[in-house]
């Protein structure tokens, strides 16, 4: 039943009140399987929204107001989107309703009314085995990543859907240089590619200038007839230990040979691998 309106003096009958109490406890529910605007009657009472497609549920002023109340509900499958027509809704959950979702219209003046929903929109309903993940697929959208192979790795993979993947292994992102190279932020656990014909310098900056985190691990190979020699730009400052026959700037043996720069320190890094 919908909001009433009595006047001074008014005497009610005994059914009028038990229509009353009856709504207190169990709001009338008015059933919508289609794109639905609200009206002044609903206010007070409880819509649901159960079909199979997508609705919306349409918001406008000046048919309310302020501390009139009415709950939405979605049963059905399909996504009922709470949509503003000419009044205003605002909320810190989720407008668009997934199955079995609900939440509280409450209206602050005529023209504006605060939404009260679940936490973040999300139904159960969209997991479906265990591992299962609810992923962002789009701004206030998200998805079911499905659970991947046991030993599999979780990526980021902006061709995919969710933007994650399982992948057997760690994908190598490479860095392709042709000429001596200073390396930034952005190398950390790439392979850099040193394809240069002369002999070229592979560089590792000082903490102050790069702040790599200790832990970092650069790898490089040299793909050219150059040799590449892995140095400091500032000797000074960075130290570089390894096996080479110059431990501070040791070269790669030979064309496709590599190697690792770890950082162990603020300014230290080892250098192991096929080097000479």
């Amino acid at each position: 039943m919908s909001k009433q309106s009595f006047t001074t003096g008014q005497v009610l009958t005994a059914a009028q009140v038990n229509s009353l109490q009856a709504n207190d406890f169990n709001q009338t529910v008015s059933v919508k399987t289609a794109n639905y605007t609200l009206a002044a009657a609903d206010k007070g009472t409880r819509i649901e929204f159960n079909t199979s497609g997508s609705v919306t549920c349409t918001v406008n002023s000046g048919l309310f107001d302020a501390g009139d109340t009415l709950v939405i509900q979605n049963r059905g499958a399909g996504t009922a989107t709470i949509t503003a027509g000419t009044a205003t809704v605002n909320t810190s959950a989720s407008l668009a309703l997934a199955q079995y979702s609900a939440g509280t219209l409450y209206f602050v003046s005529d023209s504006a009314a605060l939404f009260f929903g679940d936490a973040a929109g999300i139904s159960a309903s969209i997991i479906d085995a265990k591992g299962d993940l609810i992923v962002g697929t789009a701004d206030n959208t998200v998805g079911r990543l499905a659970v991947g192979t046991d030993g599999h790795t979780l990526v980021a993979d902006s061709g995919a859907a969710t933007g994650l993947a399982y992948s057997a292994g760690i994908p190598v992102v490479l860095n392709a240089q042709t000429a001596t190279y200073t390396v930034v932020l952005g190398d950390a656990y790439k392979l850099v590619t040193m394809s240069v014909a002369s002999a070229n310098n592979f560089q590792i900056p000082t903490n102050a200038s790069v702040a790599f985190p200790v832990g970092t691990v650069i790898n490089v190979i040299q793909i050219g007839a150059g040799q590449t020699t892995i140095q400091a730009v500032t000797s000074g400052t960075t130290t570089i230990s390894s096996t080479g026959a110059t431990a501070t700037a040791p070269k790669l043996r030979a064309q496709y040979s590599a190697a690792s720069c770890i950082k162990v320190a603020t300014d230290t890094w080892y250098v192991v691998g096929d080097i000479a």
